[in-house]
């Protein structure tokens, strides 16, 4: 892990501020969706990227009741039926 030197408070919403050189090495957007996971005593935040809930995939997706599931696994679900 590469530390920053970069220190932000917490404000009283819970909310952080990430600099902008920050956003814009990392390719983030105003809008854009982060995932946010815990390790330990560390909080990783993570550009969300939506991909097949089965396999992980993130190409040929399809919406399917909320969630997304690419053509290979819509196609091997149907095998199994």
């Amino acid at each position: 892990m590469k530390a920053t030197g970069v220190i932000r408070p917490i404000d009283d919403l819970g909310r952080i501020v990430l600099p902008i050189e920050l956003r814009k090495v990392m390719n983030l957007n105003s809008k854009d969706l982060l995932e946010i996971f815990v390790d330990g005593p560390q909080i990783i935040l993570k550009k969300y990227h939506k991909s097949c809930i089965f396999c992980g995939e993130n190409e040929d997706l399809i919406d399917f009741k909320g969630q997304c599931i690419c053509e290979k696994c819509k196609n091997d679900l149907k095998k199994s039926n």
